[in-house]
């Protein structure tokens, strides 16, 4: 007579549970660990709208979570109060256009050079950029005033009768802040490895149709280039637009001010009016949040792509 035996289960291991736990429980970690990311990026932009709706005299009473009591006076005094808010509006944006523009176009044109032409000392200055962008700012800071302003040697370099100056004299002017920024280590690279993924057999087509290098690059190229080229542009604006230390550094008149530089003015030595700060302060967030939302599917695509380059 044949004998039913019963499988008797088997017992998890505590790995084993601890992995069916994680499996269970990692989308709603992974769901909390977001909003609370979201909260923490979301909260200084909520915070700023707030105190910015609130009288300067009740800044810092309760609620601060809600505009309790609501005004407006304070977008009204940045506006009205401040005769030159207006030319700070329009160098800001003379700067950052103009710095946008010249980046796009000479970093193309760099990372174009660096993936395709061969040159000497092709590797020696790639590698020397590279390292040039682990460099902090703030070291580069007196050269880069010295070369814009006076000059790396006072009084020009003396040759016989003539004497050539080494500096551009740009001081207290839109130019000494838009000429360091016209191209940066970061773009020149950011396109480099782009041109890289490119097709040659698309180049070549074209050298056999009779274009040369340049008709390659302006009409092959850069049409294919449009979504990192949109990228750089927009992260070039949010700097050039934020941008505080070198305007402070370079501009000396405050009808040259940016806007970033005119908003100070609302800081005393003593005390400084945190709720026009603010609200002057979302005139300068605005800008670079509507930019972001417009364009942000293609800044993520080029994010997302920038890793798979061959080279």
């Amino acid at each position: 007579m044949a004998t039913i035996s019963h499988a008797q289960p088997r017992m998890l291991s505590w790995s084993d549970r601890l992995i069916l736990w994680y499996d269970h429980l990692k989308t709603p970690l992974f769901y909390l660990i977001l909003i609370l990311w979201a909260i923490i990026c979301i909260a200084p932009l909520y915070f700023t709208l707030v105190f910015s709706l609130k009288p300067v005299a009740n800044a810092y009473d309760p609620p601060l979570f809600w505009p309790i009591p609501f005004t407006l006076e304070n977008f009204r005094d940045v506006i009205g109060a401040l005769p030159l808010f207006p030319r700070w509006l329009l160098n800001s944006l003379i700067v950052s256009l103009t710095v946008t523009i010249l980046r796009i176009f000479f970093c193309a044109m760099g990372g174009y050079a660096f993936a395709r032409m061969e040159f000497p000392l092709k590797g020696f200055l790639f590698n020397a950029m590279l390292v040039s962008m682990m460099i902090p700012g703030q070291v580069t800071l007196i050269p880069a005033f010295l070369v814009v302003g006076p000059g790396i040697i006072r009084g020009g370099l003396k040759l016989g009768d003539i004497t050539l100056p080494t500096g551009f004299g740009l001081i207290d002017n839109l130019g000494g802040v838009i000429l360091p920024g016209i191209v940066t280590a970061f773009g020149v690279f950011m396109m480099t490895q782009f041109y890289k993924s490119l097709p040659r057999e698309l180049e070549e087509a074209a050298m056999i149709d009779g274009l040369g290098r340049w008709g390659i690059f302006f009409r092959i190229v850069l049409p294919l280039s449009q979504t990192q080229l949109l990228t750089l542009a927009l992260l070039t604006f949010q700097g050039e637009w934020n941008a505080f230390m070198w305007p402070l550094i370079i501009l000396r008149t405050p009808e040259n001010f940016t806007l970033p530089l005119g908003l100070n003015w609302f800081r005393g030595e003593y005390y400084t009016l945190i709720s026009k700060v603010l609200a002057g302060s979302l005139f300068n967030t605005l800008p670079i949040l509507i930019l972001f939302f417009i364009f942000q599917r293609y800044f993520v695509q080029s994010i997302a792509g920038s890793g798979l380059k061959e080279g």
